[in-house]
């Protein structure tokens, strides 16, 4: 296991796991400049590790993320510009991905590896549009979501207005847009909005377990084109995603995993895949 301390968060290598955890929990992981340049660099730092098959997102103490930390508002609101030590270079994902998957946080669902966001309390503003730019989403009993951008003057930021009517539908989306009221791990459950709700002290197991349950048994390369083909599909029309999906199966069948996943099948064995690095 390997571990890289940040200012804000903190990047956890656990084979096959990588666990970003967000580290300001006095402040319920609200998200500065920094917080916000720091998990681009995580995320492009677990992407090229190749002990790493898939990353969990999660928030240290009682909470996953209050939102935008209130001095940032503030310092926005105020005209006030960001200091240089605020940010950190970084470019996670496949940038062949094009324009669409190149924007602020929406680089997020261009990285090439399941990303799974572990909600374990409340979740609200920009770091509810964090987790719903997540792959999944797994929370806790007592998780809440809360959207509250209505309540400050602003609009449906970083990608809500696109991820979360695909996830709950257009009328669900804006009573919870709308209304920035309190959903619970139940409710978020039933329309949509979460794939687990577990017991507080199993969700980070849980998250983690199936990270290595994919790795047990999945080509890396295949999640991650199938996680390609799942967002870049979404934006096109029935044909060529059928054109596109007939071109990368005539390629998979070229490939090494598709003769292992067929030799350890018939072999009755574990498959031996190719972990995705730089």
């Amino acid at each position: 296991m390997t571990s890289t301390v940040y200012r804000e968060l903190t990047l956890e290598v656990n084979e096959p796991v990588a666990t970003i955890t967000l580290n300001r929990p006095d402040r319920l992981n609200a998200l500065t400049a920094r917080l916000l340049s720091e998990i681009p660099h995580a995320l492009a730092a677990a992407e090229a590790d190749a002990r790493v098959v898939g990353i969990v997102l999660t928030g240290a103490g009682r909470g996953f993320s209050a939102g935008a930390d209130m001095d940032l508002l503030g310092a926005v609101a105020s005209g006030k510009g960001l200091g240089s030590d605020d940010t950190l270079e970084s470019e996670p994902g496949d940038v062949a991905l094009g324009a669409d998957f190149a924007v602020t946080y929406s680089r997020i669902l261009r990285v090439r590896k399941p990303i799974v966001a572990a909600v374990n309390g409340p979740c609200a503003g920009i770091g509810m549009a964090i987790a719903l730019l997540c792959d999944m989403r797994f929370a806790s009993e007592n998780a809440l979501f809360i959207t509250a951008f209505a309540h400050r003057g602003l609009i449906a930021e970083h990608g809500m207005s696109w991820m979360l009517p695909r996830l709950v539908g257009a009328s669900r989306a804006l009573d919870l847009l709308w209304s920035a009221r309190r959903v619970d791990a139940t409710e978020a459950y039933r329309i949509g909005l979460l794939d687990r709700v577990m017991a507080p002290d199993e969700l980070l197991a849980g998250a983690r377990r199936y990270i290595e349950d994919l790795a047990a048994r999945s080509s890396p390369t295949s999640l991650m084109l199938m996680k390609q083909q799942v967002y870049k599909h979404l934006m096109t029309t029935l044909g060529p995603a059928m054109q596109e999906s007939n071109r990368l199966m005539m390629e998979s069948l070229g490939r090494e995993d598709f003769k292992e996943g067929v030799a350890s099948f018939l072999e009755k064995r574990p498959p031996r895949f190719k972990r995705l690095g730089t």
